[in-house]
């Protein structure tokens, strides 16, 4: 072991050890990271390089490749603090990073590998000077992804293209894959739309009210999922809260800071608290995994920020997904039986980041004839990961793929998750086996069962 800690688990000793023996020259070049957030020295150390983030791993899972596993990039994110320039190669690195925080779940020695890696990208998104194409890609998705609005706009033509015919011809020629990959991509994810009023501002409690919640909306979930919000408002109201959806939010930033963008997520998030504070809610209700687990943060996000350090603090503690409120809560609501076997998927930003697991089962398994099946390799990501799996898709594909024929396996007639990226990038990778499973929220679940819907409800 203590060789592997010297070399950093590589087999090489670190540059400035080289240095330090005058076995290697002075940097090529900057070092690659500066004053402002750089990535913590102090956590670089607690990695004592033990391997055990491997196999839960899911680009080193693909490739085998030391430098694509998480001890591999921390190591290099110590080179980069040791006075490494930022090469092309280490951002490539950082790039195939999903952010799935597997390796946090995994991590005997407690390595906050998740701050590291949020603040290494924010270096890369200054520093690096990315080629044109992949600026151009980049700024397009982050002028579309994080606006509500912009991408309610794409129902329409969305809708007209499914119900032409067009989406399965172009699918048979390959064409769009071998032109335009990232279209290909985002095609490929696009949910069947359906049309679904949106919730009232405020919606009252049925019964003795029990909490005052406020509730995101979200960005690809109000705008592809919108019945996904219409479930969760009706549960809410008939497990006695009252909800309120104020006009103004927009993003919460997760996008944004899992990607390096820290400004664009700061802004975010100050305007979604500004909307909010002064709602008088006892809970922040959020449904999609990978918004929750930035709004718990949030007053990480802004600590260095004088007029909203404590306000963000006070927010984020009021945040809770939504299958954590209902269980803290308690059901009230009758629920009637959904003879029906489902395999639930634990999103990544729900279970490891958030460490979600046991409460959406429990609400699960709270529902009379429902029966739940595991599925296998569960810590490894599916590969939606944000808009990994749009920067990155053919390796995307193929996490999905697997993730695919694991829940398959189970034999289940309905895939169940707590996120909407896992729904859509899921989905696409049944499609493309030619298998075929109903998917739904674990808020359609519950509101089916409620509601006393049946099985035909979510099939």
């Amino acid at each position: 072991m203590a060789d592997v800690d010297a070399t950093h688990g590589t087999g090489t000793p670190p540059p400035d050890a080289l240095r330090a023996a005058g076995q290697l020259g002075p940097p090529p070049g900057p070092p690659a990271f500066d004053g402002e957030h750089p990535p913590s020295a102090g956590i670089v150390s607690d990695c004592v390089h033990c391997g055990f983030c491997l196999t839960t791993c899911p680009t080193y899972t693909l490739w085998g490749e030391e430098m694509d596993s998480p001890r591999g990039r921390i190591h290099l994110i110590g080179q980069g603090l040791s006075g490494e320039p930022l090469s092309d190669s280490m951002v490539t690195h950082f790039d195939n990073c999903l952010g799935c925080m597997a390796c946090v779940t995994a991590c005997p020695s407690g390595v906050r590998y998740d701050r590291l890696i949020e603040d290494t990208r924010a270096q890369v998104e200054r520093r690096h000077d990315r080629s044109p194409a992949d600026r151009a890609r980049r700024a397009a998705i982050f002028a579309l992804f994080p606006y509500p609005r912009r991408l309610r706009l794409l129902r329409g033509p969305l809708r007209a293209y499914q119900k032409s015919g067009l989406q399965q011809l172009i699918g048979r020629t390959g064409l769009l894959e071998r032109v335009a990959p990232t279209l290909a991509a985002l095609e490929s994810l696009a949910p069947r739309l359906r049309r679904v009023a949106p919730p009232p501002r405020r919606v009252a409690a049925r019964g003795t009210r029990r909490a005052v919640v406020g509730m995101l909306t979200g960005c690809v979930q109000s705008a592809f999922f919108p019945e996904v919000n219409a479930a969760t408002v009706r549960i809410l109201a008939a497990e006695g809260c009252e909800v309120l959806i104020p006009a103004g939010q927009g993003c919460c930033g997760a996008l944004s800071v899992h990607n390096g963008r820290r400004a664009e997520a700061e802004r975010f998030a100050r305007r979604l608290i500004d909307v909010f504070e002064q709602t008088g809610m006892d809970y922040f209700v959020v449904n999609a995994a990978g918004c929750g687990s930035t709004l718990k943060e949030y007053g990480e996000l802004l600590a260095g920020d004088p007029a909203y350090a404590s306000r963000a603090a006070a927010f984020a503690a009021k945040v809770r997904d939504l299958a954590e409120v209902l269980v803290e809560l308690g059901p009230v609501a009758p629920r009637h039986p959904l003879p029906i076997v489902a395999a639930y998927h634990d999103a990544c930003h729900l279970g490891h980041a958030q460490g979600v697991r046991a409460q959406p089962r429990a609400l699960l398994h709270g529902i009379p004839r429902l029966e739940v099946r595991e599925i296998a390799d569960p810590e490894i990501c599916c590969g939606s990961a944000g808009v990994w799996n749009v920067l990155n898709p053919v390796p995307a594909a193929e996490l999905g793929d697997r993730k695919a024929a694991s829940v398959l396996a189970t034999g289940a007639g309905l895939l169940v998750t707590s996120n909407p990226g896992c729904l859509m990038q899921v989905a696409a990778a049944i499609r493309r086996r030619g298998g075929s499973i109903a998917l739904a929220h674990t808020a359609q679940v519950l509101d089916a069962s409620i509601r006393g819907l049946g099985p035909e409800a979510l099939t």
